[in-house]
């Protein structure tokens, strides 16, 4: 790379801190051209972004940014991986480092807060962002149906009893 192409990385690598919610650093001692392939594909059916990095060009881009924290995991063969759902990016890397030991997760970001390779993996355990949403929509929901339910629950007794009299009004004319 020459300078004006480092410059652009960098400046595109910092605009990616700005935007994302979570960085995830890896280090991946000798995958090979298909388990990265894997990889690659694996993170973008999550919606996240896996790549690469020169350490020193990376630390530049964090620089004034909230995921500093990070720096300090940028030594040897690192890569990022980010994505704007954190638990997302978590459970793409957790779960492809659970199936290939070469790929090992030292830690990661939210934010501004820094996150060793074990909050990772328990940010990785939470469900999607879709479920949670989905499930606090079903939480709102639930009460208004119960709500439903009750007040409906009497009109239906007084139906059925009203009905009971019609039947044995029926019987004794007959």
């Amino acid at each position: 790379m020459n300078r004006v192409e480092k410059q652009a990385f960098v400046e595109s690598l910092a605009a990616v801190f700005v935007a994302t919610e979570m960085v995830v650093v890896t280090r991946n001692n000798g995958l090979t051209v298909a388990e990265a392939s894997d990889l690659r594909r694996r993170m973008r059916s999550a919606g996240a972004t896996y790549r690469v990095t020169k350490n020193r060009l990376a630390r530049r881009a964090l620089a004034g940014t909230r995921f500093t924290s990070i720096e300090p995991l940028l030594r040897g063969p690192t890569a990022l991986a980010w994505s704007p759902d954190p638990v997302a990016v978590a459970k793409a890397a957790v779960g492809f480092a659970k199936t290939n030991e070469r790929f090992v997760v030292i830690g990661g970001a939210l934010g501004p807060r820094s996150l060793d390779a074990k909050a990772v993996e328990a940010l990785a355990e939470l469900p999607s962002l879709d479920v949670l949403r989905a499930q606090l929509a079903g939480l709102i929901r639930m009460p208004a149906q119960r709500l439903a339910s009750v007040l409906s629950a009497p009109a239906g007794g007084l139906a059925r009893v009203f009905g009971a009299y019609a039947r044995s009004e029926e019987a004794l004319a007959t």
